[in-house]
């Protein structure tokens, strides 16, 4: 009963959320100096008549109280409005921009986390040996990273040998579906690389410091005196508890990498949601900027929602 509770309190918190966020975001672009005329106003014979139009076009001159309503009723059909760029639906441009940046996340975000739980776990059961030292200062180095700088120095050393930007090769001389694979494997390597040593460093230091206190509990020490295998204790006692704090840095990692793809986007001209957003910026394209910046929050609340509900799953107490 109570675990049925806690969910729909976090559900409903959830709601509640995506709905604020929704009308900060619908009045934070309407603050913000210039418009759709913004662009035209600085072209030489763009007349009045021609602005008028245009504010007409997009219905900003309707009052702000109407063009949030619909605002909202648009939303919840799933339109989000057309770009200003090149007039095509703001959701299909996001959807096109994110179907490129998922494969890249979720590679890089997986193998981050297996890399980072193996090293924590490895460092946390082999404190104070050779092996420890190494994980522990290898994951401080990468975490102090900016990863502007740690993606411009890979780009650097590996230029010639791999390719640097873009998703996939222009001239590609196989056309056929797996030497496009094959060629779009080739452009991710680098990026993919970047995101695994900005994310991993985190995880291996935040996995060692919850395994360091879980291993020092005292059910743990009774495993012990029981005579269990030290890899039980380590997998079926230290590890699981120890995953609950890792959880939430999970589910934050996972909700916030879209935006922190942002900048790996960027140095490899990778067409994700990040050089997307990039791009709308410089062209003042506030329609998909709006859009975007709703999907980011959203995804960082949905896996927050995730993460919550794993806990009812796995914290006894919540289960009781």
């Amino acid at each position: 009963m109570y675990r049925s509770g806690y969910v729909l309190r976090r559900v409903a918190f959830a709601v509640v959320t995506i709905y604020i966020i929704a009308t900060l975001n619908f009045l934070l672009f309407r603050v913000l100096p210039g418009s759709a005329v913004t662009r035209i106003s600085r072209i030489p014979n763009a007349s009045p008549e021609l602005k008028a139009a245009v504010i007409h076009q997009f219905g900003l001159d309707k009052p702000l109280w109407e063009q949030y309503w619909i605002y909202l009723g648009q939303l919840l059909r799933g339109n989000m409005g057309v770009s200003y760029v090149n007039q095509q639906p703001v959701t299909d441009n996001l959807w096109t921009a994110f179907t490129n940046t998922i494969p890249m996340v979720a590679i890089g975000t997986i193998l981050a986390l297996v890399i980072g739980i193996a090293v924590g776990v490895l460092s946390a059961v082999r404190r104070g040996t050779a092996s420890d030292h190494i994980g522990t200062n290898l994951a401080v180095l990468f975490y102090a990273f900016p990863t502007q700088f740690l993606g411009m120095m890979i780009l650097i050393f590996a230029a010639g040998v791999l390719p640097v930007a873009g998703m996939s090769d222009a001239f590609e001389l196989d056309p056929s579906t797996w030497g496009h694979l094959l060629d779009v494997g080739k452009h991710m390597i680098l990026p993919v690389l970047t995101l695994v040593l900005t994310l991993f460093a985190e995880n291996a230091l935040i996995v060692r410091s919850s395994m360091l206190e879980t291993l020092g509990e005292d059910y743990i020490l009774t495993a012990r005196a029981k005579g269990l295998p030290r890899r039980r204790i380590i997998r079926a006692y230290a590890l699981r508890n120890a995953m609950l704090p890792t959880i939430t840095l999970i589910a934050l990692s996972l909700g916030s990498i879209v935006t922190g793809a942002i900048l790996i986007e960027i140095i490899f001209s990778w067409p994700g949601i990040g050089r997307a957003l990039y791009s709308a910026v410089l062209s003042r394209d506030y329609p998909m900027l709006q859009g975007g910046f709703l999907v980011i929050t959203v995804t960082v609340i949905v896996f927050n929602l995730a993460a919550d509900l794993l806990y009812a799953k796995l914290d006894p107490r919540i289960r009781a």
